[in-house]
């Protein structure tokens, strides 16, 4: 398919800069190939689920992955700054840089907001699109603590162009369940649960179950082909253990439904239904990429943000529930005043038989 198909016009003032309070009260719109739309809200998802489906929920922690700080050259400094994305290993990291024209292989770095120890780095490797591979001193569990303590939280650049980061950012962009450190953006559909919606949910019978897949920013960048078929995906690390894909096939086995919150959990949950069409352990990167005509093995429902136009994701939506029906239902939502994007409104989306 053309990139171009899956364009639509989406006014500005729909992009949510700030989330909804109390993160629970955003607006879910229910997509139903086959019954149409309802408009609902979040706290609706009580009576939507029903007793034996399974909630997966993407349990990553956000990094405070954008870092700042100077390029080292002989008697030469300058200003960097840098949005880690993937992990290589304990003392590497790949990430986009500004400006990346700046920067040489083996040059030295010193990273961070001027609070305590600088972070040091040098540049390890150089890629296309502004894209370096820095190798930290510091590893492992040591380097996860000091990229928390000098780095800021890296919003969307949709939102991070338009405002300033803000102290409340550091908990409204972060999953009430949030656990597993390393995603460098959030799992959006997650920021609208609150403690006593999934206590609710679960007190209706529904079971939650916890997966992990660490989002990259590459989840952000822009298609540069004209067709589906000609981009390269990124890849992002996710696990689910044995004892909860028991636990899943076993609910679905029995008629309960698996309901993804979030393109992440989806994306991992088929990745890992991949090799025989029934969900297995994981463990390792996936780059999968959805399109309209992709097979789904174990994913019944959706709950996601509204996306980008001709973003990978808005391919996915209208994959699972059908490229007309998600067509239909993004020019419902601009009409009626939805709101877009990481801190905007929700949708649960049903698949397409």
């Amino acid at each position: 398919m053309l990139v171009s198909d899956f364009d639509f016009t989406l006014p500005e003032e729909l992009i949510a800069l700030h989330p909804v309070e109390p993160r629970d009260s955003a607006r879910l719109l229910l997509v139903d190939p086959t019954r149409g739309l309802s408009d609902k809200h979040v706290p609706d998802l009580v009576n939507l689920l029903r007793a034996g489906d399974v909630l997966v929920v993407n349990d990553t922690r956000v990094l405070p992955a954008e870092l700042k700080g100077v390029r080292l050259r002989g008697d030469t400094r300058a200003n960097v700054s840098f949005n880690l994305h993937k992990r290589d290993d304990a003392h590497t990291w790949r990430a986009f840089a500004r400006p990346a024209k700046k920067l040489q292989l083996l040059d030295q770095l010193e990273l961070g907001n001027g609070a305590g120890d600088v972070l040091r780095a040098r540049v390890a490797g150089k890629g296309d699109t502004g894209e370096v591979t820095l190798e930290f001193e510091l590893g492992g569990a040591a380097l996860d603590e000091a990229i928390k303590a000098q780095g800021a939280m890296p919003l969307p650049p949709y939102i991070g162009a338009k405002r300033d980061l803000t102290e409340r950012d550091k908990t409204d962009y972060q999953t009430v369940y949030a656990a597993e450190d390393g995603a460098v953006a959030a799992p959006t559909a997650g920021l609208h649960f609150t403690q006593s919606l999934l206590e609710r949910i679960q007190e209706r019978g529904v079971t939650i179950e916890r997966v992990t897949l660490h989002v990259g920013a590459g989840t952000f960048l822009p298609m540069k082909v004209d067709k589906t078929e000609d981009h390269v995906m990124h890849s992002e690390w996710g696990e689910i253990d044995a004892a909860t894909v028991e636990r899943i096939n076993a609910a679905r086995e029995a008629g309960g439904r698996v309901v993804a919150v979030g393109t992440t959990s989806l994306r991992l949950l088929e990745s890992a239904s991949r090799a025989t069409g029934k969900l297995a352990p994981f463990s390792g990167d996936t780059d999968i990429f959805i399109t309209p005509g992709f097979k789904f093995a174990t994913v019944d429902m959706l709950m996601t943000n509204f996306h980008l136009p001709k973003s990978t994701l808005f391919m996915l939506v209208s994959a699972f529930a059908g490229f007309e029906t998600m067509k239909a239902a993004y020019a419902h939502a601009i009409a009626d005043g939805y709101r877009f994007y990481s801190y905007g409104d929700s949708s649960l989306l049903i698949r397409a038989e």
